[in-house]
């Protein structure tokens, strides 16, 4: 029984959870790193500005719609403006090298020349989205001359790119449609969506603190592997770390903490006011961590020995790590590197991402339970999560308070980090549907997920991927957002 309500609603539901999100991100404002850059170049065939003095005007005006669709899809955008000529693309394509760009979307507004952009996706060294939005579904026939034809032939140059990308070794994508058609910019926002991926783990620094699980040999990830991979940053922690910053707080913060916690949390009656403090504190300190090394992820496990400090460090980490996580700093234990980094993967597209396992299969409901002891995401949860005391983590040492709750139903998508035996890394994503049934009371996430198949040979599927013992769990279908996203950090996708 729970002795503490954290939310006081009236109404309950899709409304609960409304207000339970909003009350989330009050309490727990989100840490924000640097934000996603797009830039953008459109461009034509400068011979026919005198030949159609019409034209120009019409695609410089359909640069612009597509300049402010962009700007609305929670990026800076850098408009490196309209080339007409392959002497004006090198200029865009400079402007756009010292700018850093995460994606370059290239608007083809009528025929041009490969040479106009080669030197855009060369320079750069940035993935490039090609794009061709003729003005309107189609032609006026019989109204129609030359140069409104020519407002409408921007597919005709998108061969001629493809070939030179790839005979320059060059990723090609595109997206042809026309100007508002929303299936298209469905299309294109899915490769921004992409596109925030790539940023947050270019930009990451990733906090690794402690050592591996004894025994979990897949866990075990080369370093040098993320900043080669995707440039990400990884910060070698240790549990000192942590405890000298947990000397530094106060009893006044730890009581704040609590009063948070309280505020949060469902408390369950095996909650000891000791563990709850205990916890409360390290959380203080995971925040002031995670501040001075300016994290973007935290992954940790540490064994301890009969109850010592650096055991109860590394037991009274789950609270503090669940805030951490709802803050948009994801938070994994058992030394889970790559599963941090799925997980903030999908919390860049505001997906959340929990950390999860296989708990269990169950053939009757035909689905899979899976979640995970440790830290959960709040934001993503069916209910209000609950901190229940343990006086046993199973497979760990030591004991405290530990987080239950269930990821919310509806559709979700695991995204795992896979490494091959050549070292390289790998997407792996598949998409299933958390349904309602009988769930485990143990201090433990615990979702039930369909599928769609025998949850036995799903199990089959998944392993054989390479996926790795834990992933992130996030909410809605996004595997096309990890495949459009792994396109641009040069990395395999797989899907079960």
């Amino acid at each position: 029984m729970a002795t503490t309500e954290p939310l006081t609603t009236t109404t309950g539901g899709a409304d609960r959870s409304t207000e339970r999100a909003a009350l989330l991100q009050e309490l727990l404002p989100q840490v924000t790193g640097r934000r996603t850059r797009i830039g953008l170049v459109a461009g034509g065939l400068g011979t026919y500005w005198p030949q159609f003095p019409a034209l120009l005007p019409q695609l410089r005006e359909s640069a612009r719609y597509v300049s402010e669709r962009l700007r609305l899809m929670d990026a800076e955008v850098t408009d490196a403006g309209f080339v007409s000529d392959a002497e004006e693309g090198a200029v865009a394509a400079e402007e756009l090298r010292r700018t850093d760009c995460d994606l370059i979307v290239l608007f083809l507004t009528t025929y041009l020349t490969s040479s106009m952009v080669l030197p855009i996706a060369r320079r750069a060294h940035t993935p490039v989205l090609v794009i061709d939005l003729q003005p309107s579904e189609r032609m006026d026939h019989a109204s129609f001359d030359t140069g409104d034809w020519l407002a409408y032939c921007a597919q005709c140059p998108v061969p001629e790119i493809g070939n030179v990308f790839r005979r320059a070794g060059i990723p090609f994508r595109s997206v042809s449609g026309w100007l508002r058609q929303e299936s298209a910019w469905r299309r294109i926002e899915q490769w921004v969506r992409a596109a925030h991926v790539r940023a947050a783990l270019r930009h990451a620094r990733h906090g690794l603190m402690g050592h591996l699980y004894p025994g979990m040999l897949d866990v075990s990830t080369d370093l040098t592997l993320l900043p080669t991979t995707f440039g990400s940053h990884v910060e070698v922690l240790e549990f000192d770390d942590l405890r000298h910053r947990v000397e530094k707080v106060t009893d006044a913060q730890t009581r704040e903490r609590v009063a948070l916690a309280r505020r949060i949390f469902a408390v369950d009656d095996s909650v000891v006011d000791e563990d709850f403090a205990w916890g409360a504190t390290v959380s203080v300190a995971l925040d002031r961590l995670v501040e001075d090394f300016g994290l973007h992820s935290l992954a940790y496990y540490h064994r301890g020995l009969d109850g010592e400090l650096h055991e109860r460090l590394g037991a009274g980490m789950i609270l503090g790590a669940s805030l951490l996580t709802a803050r948009g700093v994801p938070a994994a234990g058992e030394y889970e590197l790559r599963t941090s980094v799925a997980q903030l993967a999908t919390q860049s597209i505001g997906a959340g991402g929990s950390f999860t396992e296989i708990q269990a299969l169950d053939f009757e409901d035909g689905v899979v339970e899976m979640g995970h002891d440790g830290p959960a995401h709040l934001a993503v949860g069916a209910r209000d999560p609950l901190l229940r005391g343990l006086g046993v983590y199973h497979g760990k040492r030591g004991w405290g308070v530990s987080v239950e709750f269930d990821v919310r139903h509806g559709p979700v998508t695991l995204l795992g980090l896979g490494q091959d035996a050549d070292g390289s890394l790998s997407f792996v994503t598949s998409q299933g549907t958390v349904v309602p049934g009988p769930l485990l009371s143990i201090g433990n996430t615990t979702t039930r997920v369909d599928f769609g198949r025998d949850p036995g040979e799903w199990v089959d599927a998944w392993s054989a991927t390479g996926v790795g013992h834990h992933w992130s769990l996030s909410v809605g279908h996004h595997a096309a957002d990890f495949r459009c996203a792994a396109s641009l950090l040069g990395i395999d996708h797989r899907e079960v």
